[in-house]
């Protein structure tokens, strides 16, 4: 459910009270703080707009960890984990990121920005103009609705049509290519390059294993670690490994794309059992989740990707609600 409405919010509680009575409780408490912690942080977001600083493109790679990317930053020339700061986040989430981000309050600089996405979130927000999450909360007042898909000077949903469906993700080369099709195309101030790693599932193994089948825990980490069936060692080097592929593939754009200020950011973090908490939570102030990597960086197109060989975006999407969901369902999303 993705609505305002407390009958909803009722009529889960008692049908989670019939198979778990914790899990009753908590979720129904999860959902009624959620309601005034949109309704405030909408208003006053705690948090950085990345409007509010400079760059001229902007790489979100979602769900990276500050400390994941100045580890791995030594292996690749492009970053220097001396220089990479971080900011505040004003999402512990996609969907929230994404409404506190390219909002009404900041059209202007939404039309003059190209956004090339691999996060499904898409349609809910900017199609759907839904800004609840994920599950019915029984109030709700948001201070500014989210912009539409029509908003933007270039809008490009990677993830309907080049969603690997033995990976149950969109592979980063293919966000990569439609990204280097927008910096050569469109004439916008910014570029937003939002990628699906180091995010769920952990493609990295098993794209190097030849592209094969993804294991149980590739394709559900956090319910390995919630089981105790896998230590958090062997997720943690998953993930790193995922934030390995996505940068080799950031690599080839930065090669691909003319634009003096870029920067390497994400919509939210990841908390791997700090606080008790795997994952990341809407509405969570944890400091592993709410703070992300700033790593300014340099782009120059040397047309080592040809044009001529990325496919353009498709005309007529045809993504039904039943895709979506199942989508961000092999994202590990729409479960509390």
């Amino acid at each position: 459910m993705r609505e305002l409405s407390v009958h909803s919010w009722i009529d889960r509680a008692k049908r989670n009270w019939k198979s778990d009575k914790k899990r009753a409780v908590l979720e129904a408490a999860y959902c009624l703080y959620l309601g005034p912690w949109f309704t405030a942080t909408s208003r006053r977001p705690i948090g950085t707009n990345v409007y509010d600083l400079e760059w001229d493109a902007l790489i979100i790679l979602d769900a990276c960890r500050v400390d994941a990317l100045r580890y791995l930053a030594p292996e690749y020339d492009f970053l220097d984990a001396r220089s990479i700061e971080s900011i505040l986040s004003v999402g512990s989430g996609s969907r929230e990121w994404l409404v506190k981000t390219f909002n009404e309050d900041r059209l202007e600089d939404v039309q003059e920005t190209a956004l090339v996405t691999a996060n499904g979130f898409d349609r809910d927000v900017f199609m759907n103009g839904r800004y609840l999450p994920g599950i019915a909360v029984p109030f709700c007042w948001p201070g500014a609705e989210p912009v539409t898909e029509h908003d933007f000077l270039r809008y490009d949903p990677v993830w309907r049509d080049c969603r690997d469906e033995r990976l149950d993700t969109v592979p980063p080369e293919a966000t990569t290519n439609r990204a280097i099709l927008a910096g050569r195309e469109a004439d916008a101030d910014r570029l937003v390059v939002h990628y699906a790693q180091p995010h769920t599932p952990y493609i990295a193994d098993a794209v190097m294993d030849g592209g094969r089948e993804l294991t149980d825990i590739e394709q559900s980490a956090w319910g390995a670690l919630k089981q105790g069936s896998v230590p958090n060692e062997v997720v943690w080097r998953m993930y790193l490994n995922n934030l390995r592929h996505a940068l080799d593939s950031v690599g080839v754009l930065l090669e691909n794309l003319d634009a003096e200020t870029v920067v390497l950011s994400a919509d939210h973090g990841e908390a791997f059992g700090e606080w008790g908490i795997q994952g990341h939570p809407t509405g969570l102030p944890h400091p592993h989740v709410k703070r992300v990597p700033w790593a300014t960086t340099t782009a120059t197109d040397y047309e080592s990707v040809a044009t001529d060989d990325i496919a353009s975006p498709a005309a007529n999407p045809t993504e039904d609600d039943g895709t979506v969901e199942e989508h961000l369902e092999a994202l590990g999303y729409g479960k509390f």
